[in-house]
């Protein structure tokens, strides 16, 4: 604790936060290259191989970047783009790398959040998916069950999807209707 006359000749220094993203220089993404590719543990409560990269930016700064999902290409002098984002149980580890630029492949059989680990749309996904063609959605007839093959082909023909017995259109179930009055 100081005396009076200490706070009065000195005073009280401002503690200094640190810039947790001085390595970046602002910037939302970095270029860089490999330098070392391994894998290191968690902190306690956890277990697992987290893949990480040692990756020396443009800037010359040296991090170590989280290589995100499983499986990767990375190897050293691989150009890699860098973004923030730290690894919760991994000390040390302040940044991620972007999946699918540069050097990094993407996963090549995501199909959900594709955009984070760039993947492409896979073909077979995109052929069966449903398209929009006016307000009404259009399935290919191959894909689906046999009844949405069914209602696809009566579509195609010209048919109606409707019980059978009951006439196919409003106007003329009021003319049968007028029939029996």
């Amino acid at each position: 604790m100081p005396t009076k006359n200490q706070l009065i000749r000195h005073g009280r220094e401002e503690k200094r936060r640190t810039d947790r993203t001085r390595a970046s220089d602002q910037c939302p993404q970095k270029q860089g290259v490999c330098l070392r590719v391994s894998t290191r543990t968690p902190k306690k409560p956890n277990s697992a191989l987290r893949k990480i990269a040692k990756v020396r930016l443009s800037n010359r700064h040296d991090i170590f970047a989280h290589i995100p999902d499983e499986g990767h290409n990375s190897q050293e002098h691989s150009i890699v783009l860098v973004r923030g984002g730290r690894v919760k149980d991994s000390p040390g580890v302040k940044s991620h790398r972007i999946r699918g630029v540069k050097d990094l492949l993407g996963i090549p059989d995501r199909r959900k959040g594709r955009s984070k680990y760039g993947a492409e749309r896979p073909k077979t996904y995109a052929s069966s998916h449903t398209r929009l063609k006016g307000n009404c959605r259009l399935r290919s007839p191959a894909s689906g069950s046999a009844k949405m093959r069914k209602v696809a082909e009566n579509a195609r023909v010209g048919r109606a999807n409707r019980a059978p017995g009951r006439p196919r259109w409003r106007w003329r179930w009021r003319f049968h209707m007028a029939q029996l009055i």
